[in-house]
């Protein structure tokens, strides 16, 4: 019987012994380009917003931004209806979702500012301020914390030199604490933008922030490059 040349270690809640490469498993070496524009509108809603590269003075909604807003809208029977994909997308370009954001979204949505706001101010998805190139979730709910959930935490905050929230120096990394990132079968778990890290470990922490040192320019960009 031929070796198996790889030996998972669990992503997606999974274990074993196959051949399939860690691209293979999550899919991601046939994904291609991602239009800007949505694709089709059936997804147009449904893109990921948390993108190493962040432009918190670039226009909302233009260009092929502006053909997915239009088809995001298609998506919905009302206006209203659409706030929180058109929040995810204008949280896609900027990086955050500034008062000065909120209130745009709302004049193009035809809604008061004070009701976006109370919609953007109760999810913690939206980051309400600048983050770091690259945002580290740390889950710390009780499946992640048995597993040293609080451990790995620290480790990230020790290794990229900030606090909880605070961004570091070089505009790099941003690290804060999530309540849960629906990962239970793989602590523990850390989101780093729209990217799940799983099983992460105590030893492994130093690994991950010197991979993204290195990493380089973003994969994703407002050109739509990958």
């Amino acid at each position: 019987m031929s070796e198996i040349p790889f030996k998972n270690p669990g992503w997606a809640g999974n274990v074993g012994e196959y051949d399939l490469t860690e691209e293979q498993v999550r899919g991601i070496d046939f994904v291609g380009v991602r239009p800007l524009e949505g694709g089709h509108a059936a997804g147009s809603a449904t893109y990921p917003y948390m993108l190493e590269d962040k432009h918190p003075e670039a226009p909302l909604f233009e260009g092929p931004y502006e053909v997915r807003f239009q088809k995001i809208l298609t998506r919905y029977p009302t206006k209203r209806a659409a706030l929180l994909p058109a929040l995810n997308l204008a949280q896609e370009i900027r990086g955050h979702i500034s008062p000065q954001t909120m209130d745009r979204v709302g004049e193009l949505l035809e809604l008061s500012p004070a009701y976006v706001r109370g919609v953007a101010t109760f999810y913690t998805m939206y980051n309400k301020r600048p983050v770091g190139r690259h945002l580290v979730q740390v889950c710390t709910n009780i499946s992640c914390n048995l597993c040293g959930g609080q451990e790995v935490l620290d480790a990230f905050l020790e290794h990229t030199n900030t606090e909880v929230g605070e961004t570091s120096a070089d505009g790099t990394f941003t690290v804060i604490e999530a309540e849960c990132l629906a990962g239970c079968g793989f602590p523990t778990c850390v989101q780093i933008n729209s990217r799940y890290f799983e099983n992460v470990t105590l030893e492994e922490v130093p690994k991950i922030v010197a991979h993204l040192r290195e990493s380089g320019p973003a994969t994703e960009s407002l050109e739509g490059e990958e």
